[in-house]
């Protein structure tokens, strides 16, 4: 079996695969600081809106196209539309992949070398003496940073090399329960702390007049595309795994379910246990590296709790970063003559090289701004609000417009079904008109 023709060796399988890649340092770290700084539980009931009416409805439609092509994302939209002239989508999808992963691997080599010094305790013995500092002194090294990223991608190539079943499904057999148990765990543990319940609050009681905002909307939209791995092509090219006997309805919605759950549940792991012991939720990107460990620092039995907490968040953003290199991994294999491992080793090269500049965006690079952000800030300003956005117009268009109506409602496995038809024409005009508003309101406010 050639590897583009590999598929995933059970339905179980299959699901904490595509939920493992879904699930990673967008569910933990962007999630929790995104959710922070838009207003908590009016953030939280836009971005449910978002995942059910926008995320589901286009990851449905990712899904059938790969499973139809049984291929890479640029021959899925090649092949389904008979025509050369929309497998743009399909570049579109890998180079924002690739664009994503480079700056993804930066934070998640910060995740590994927390964890690390979880482990070993240097971690909080900075932290007990000025953990903000350190933070900071880490980010600024021209050579740590690079280290720690190189880590991480050096063990995400390891796992891709290893094929579907034997790298990818296994890792996610192996890990994705026990992250779930684990947050679950946390989650238990933050909510029995005396004065959590301000942070409950914060998190699920919603201040409506935040809906007013526009800018709330535009964030959650943006992180629904980026924790769902929308507008990439990961569910084009994890749906061309598929078997026909799987269900594409069921998958995307066990896939939402799982993904939207582990971000709650994440949120109640941080924030009561934040509002607890004093700290800000809207610390921003920081609030996972800087005042996370410093509150862990303040609870009976931290240190483990910490520990733990940081041992998933590196565990996740491995996760993440299989399914995001085997994007554009997929497409080599098919297009060159390189094999498995050696289209993901030039892949995994490649990703180090342009991450570079984000890498060392806090330090000698420090000086570099992309309008008002720093390099790494403004990469991934652009692929969440502009990128992703742009592929899932074009994505819903293309499904619900150029594909045969027949054919679409056969792939997606809903037939003559009413549900079908409802689906349709959320993917013909709900998705591509809300995706449009949203981007073109955030395009006005930059």
């Amino acid at each position: 079996m050639s590897p583009q023709n590999e598929q995933w060796s059970s339905r179980y399988g299959f699901v904490l695969a595509t939920i493992g890649g879904a699930v990673g340092l967008g569910n933990i770290w962007r999630f929790s600081y995104v959710a922070g700084e838009n207003g908590g539980a009016a953030f939280l009931f836009i971005y449910l809106a978002c995942v059910f009416l926008i995320g589901v409805p286009l990851m449905i439609a990712e899904l059938a196209i790969g499973r139809r092509a049984q291929g890479d994302a640029i021959s899925a939209f090649e092949t389904t539309g008979k025509t050369s002239r929309w497998r743009g989508i399909g570049w579109l999808g890998i180079v924002t992949a690739v664009l994503l992963l480079s700056y993804y691997a930066v934070i998640a080599g910060w995740a590994l070398r927390y964890a690390v010094g979880a482990v070993t305790g240097t971690l909080w013995r900075a932290a007990q003496a000025n953990y903000g500092g350190y933070f900071k002194q880490f980010v600024s090294q021209p050579v740590d940073p690079l280290i720690w990223q190189g880590a991480i991608l050096a063990i995400t190539i390891f796992i891709v090399s290893s094929g579907v079943r034997q790298g990818i499904e296994r890792l996610n057999r192996l890990v994705v329960p026990v992250l779930a148990v684990l947050i679950i765990v946390l989650a238990g543990y933050s909510l029995s702390l005396p004065g959590s319940g301000a942070g409950v609050r914060f998190f699920l009681a919603p201040d409506w007049d935040a809906l007013r905002n526009p800018e709330v909307y535009a964030a959650a939209l943006g992180q629904a595309f980026f924790t769902l791995s929308l507008g990439m092509a990961f569910f084009v090219t994890y749906g061309s795994y598929m078997p026909r006997t799987f269900s594409v309805p069921a998958s995307a919605m066990i896939v939402a379910l799982g993904d939207t759950l582990f971000a709650i549940i994440s949120g109640l792991a941080i924030f009561p246990a934040v509002f607890a012991l004093g700290g800000n939720p809207a610390a921003g990107p920081e609030l996972a590296f800087v005042t996370l460990p410093q509150v862990f620092l303040k609870m009976p039995a931290g240190v483990f709790v910490g520990s733990v907490f940081l041992l998933l968040l590196a565990a996740a953003a491995i996760t993440s970063m299989v399914a995001l290199i085997e994007i554009p991994v997929s497409a080599m294999i098919r297009r060159t003559s390189l094999s498995r491992r050696g289209a993901t080793i030039v892949m995994g090269g490649s990703v180090f090289v342009l991450g570079i500049p984000s890498a060392l965006g806090y330090g000698v690079l420090s000086h570099v701004r992309i309008g008002s952000h720093g390099i790494l800030d403004a990469i991934d300003f652009g692929v969440s609000s502009f990128l992703l956005p742009v592929a899932g117009v074009l994505t819903a268009l293309y499904v619900g417009w150029r594909l045969n109506r027949t054919m679409i409602l056969n792939e997606t496995d809903f037939g003559t079904r009413r549900i079908g038809v409802v689906w349709l024409w959320l993917i013909r005009i709900l998705v591509p008109v809300a995706i449009l508003g949203i981007f073109i309101r955030t395009l006005w406010a930059s």
